[in-house]
């Protein structure tokens, strides 16, 4: 364990790294450059930087991302089973994989390389937040881009339905409530309870919000582009 960490109340915090070979959104997104860096250095660079985590591994079946991962100072210990890289395959499947495999942590965080601006700055004020709290998990969220308190189901001969019961009858944006979405780049959870209820997010859950700026989701070229434009312009 890197001594200059924080050591959590005595239970470590192990970052995991999740990336699969197989994508068909954007072929190969893991090791596509931006400024530099491939996108999962991004990634393992805000990770490693993160004063409370002691350790970042990555779980993956591909040798490329093995490779450039390791070479970006990344931990890969074990190497993830092609049944848990498959289209079907759930994240937390692979992160329970990843405990059975790294039994002696206290929390984990699923650390997504498809949210690169996520930093270690983020990371750790989410940590904290976790601890502060109380709560079993934190997980991060950004404000909705869309309110749902203006959207519509169709009824059955094509007329407006509600989808909230309780919709909004305000005329301006800013009138509405504030909703949030998780934004994909930061999950964090006690292993006991993560192994318990098989999940990130309960009722109990703590947010942590990010900006909408920040919260880019990487899924097909015309995001990674979009990502690309803003860390080259900077």
């Amino acid at each position: 364990m890197n001594s200059n960490k924080t050591n959590n109340q005595g239970k470590q915090l192990l970052a995991l790294i999740t990336a699969r070979g197989g994508s068909k959104g954007l072929p190969r997104k893991n090791v596509l450059p931006a400024n530099g860096k491939p996108l999962i250095a991004w990634t393992v660079t805000a990770a490693l930087e993160a004063q409370c985590v002691d350790r970042v591994v990555l779980s993956t079946d591909d040798d490329e991302i093995m490779s450039v991962a390791t070479a970006w100072g990344c931990e890969v210990p074990f190497r993830r089973p092609s049944e848990l890289a498959s289209d079907t395959a759930s994240s937390i499947d692979v992160v329970m994989h990843a405990l059975d495999q790294l039994p002696d942590y206290g929390y984990v965080a699923l650390l997504q390389p498809t949210s690169p601006l996520r930093t270690s700055v983020d990371i750790d004020a989410a940590f904290a937040l976790l601890q502060a709290s109380g709560a079993p998990s934190c997980v991060s969220v950004c404000e909705a881009e869309q309110s749902p308190y203006w959207m519509y189901r169709l009824g059955e001969h094509g007329t407006l339905q509600a989808l909230l019961p309780e919709r909004s009858v305000a005329s301006r944006r800013q009138d509405l409530p504030a909703v949030y979405v998780l934004n994909g780049a930061i999950y964090i959870a006690r292993v006991d309870w993560f192994r318990a209820t098989g999940s990130f997010l309960a009722e109990d859950s703590i947010a942590y919000v990010m900006p909408r700026e920040c919260s880019i989701d990487i899924d097909n070229a015309e995001d990674f582009e979009i990502f690309r434009r803003r860390v080259e312009q900077n």
